[in-house]
């Protein structure tokens, strides 16, 4: 499924620092499924003090993540679930230890896809990797320790997937059902979209909590969330009454209300958050 018009954004999209930068995978096939792949350019090490976590925002995407400890010769994955609150996530590797970190962000409704068993129950979690995608995990976590750049990673990641992506489960209603979320950037109801794809809403519900972990009606809030952040952040006229009638809300106080609840600021100040420490902004990841 297509849906390169949609393009979800994190907290601080624009910041792209040596131990986290996002890049978007070169193979055409795999950007249907994959956002970004993401993690430190090289090797670091883990300082006892270090700054204050980064905010995480409900982005409709699950990574697999993987904490490689080169001191050890460990490698630590887990795989985190679709969000539906914002959260500070710190580094949790070792103080005084080289470390790299390396993940692979998927859309929430394509992680899937390469997984061998159901995301149900992966909302707000995270989870050993080998849970859920033992196939993938057997192939990729052997030959982290034998790369340390996340350029090399990627080059790996890219071979693997695209020889996993004509095998990869499908489900012609969840592909059906996430497109019109899409096309119509959330503002639909649970029983419109369950009409739209001529099932039971009850169906789509277990269909849904299945494949992505998450119920239609949310996953419709989400996606309008960051519909309504990319509009903030790329449209130079934003205006606030103007997005209420875009997208759905029932008045400004709705719309303000769904915004902080979801990205625990309001406007102001995430976008304030958005630009912190950046002095070029030349695209978004």
């Amino acid at each position: 499924m297509k849906h390169t018009f949609y393009l979800p954004l994190t907290a601080a999209p624009f910041r792209q620092t040596d131990r986290h930068r996002e890049i978007p995978p070169q193979n055409p096939e795999l950007a249907k499924d994959i956002r970004c792949f993401w993690g430190s350019e090289t090797p670091y090490f883990k300082k006892k003090s270090e700054p204050a976590g980064n905010l995480v925002i409900p982005d409709t995407c699950t990574d697999i993540l993987y904490h490689i400890d080169h001191t050890e010769n460990e490698v630590m994955g887990c795989y985190c679930g679709i969000n539906d609150t914002s959260f500070f996530a710190c580094d949790q590797s070792r103080s005084g230890h080289l470390v790299s970190l390396f993940a692979v962000r998927f859309y929430a409704w394509t992680a899937y896809g390469f997984s061998e068993a159901s995301l149900k129950g992966t909302l707000n979690c995270s989870d050993d990797v080998q849970s859920r995608f033992q196939q993938l995990d057997r192939l990729l976590r052997p030959r982290l320790l034998e790369t340390c750049t996340l350029e090399a990673r990627i080059d790996l990641a890219e071979e693997i997937f695209s020889r996993q992506i004509f095998r990869i489960r499908q489900n012609d209603i969840i592909d059906g059902a996430v497109n019109q979320i899409l096309l119509k950037k959330g503002a639909l109801s649970a029983a419109e979209l369950a009409r739209e794809c001529f099932i039971s809403t009850r169906q789509l519900e277990r269909l849904f909590h299945e494949y992505i972990g998450i119920t239609p009606k949310k996953l419709c809030n989400l996606v309008r969330y960051q519909c309504l952040w990319n509009d903030i952040l790329r449209n130079p006229g934003f205006r606030i009454l103007d997005a209420v009638h875009k997208y759905g809300y029932a008045d400004q106080s709705h719309l303000m209300k769904e915004f902080k609840r979801y990205h625990s600021m309001d406007i102001q100040n995430a976008k304030l958050n958005a630009y912190h420490n950046v002095e070029n902004i030349q695209y978004f990841p």
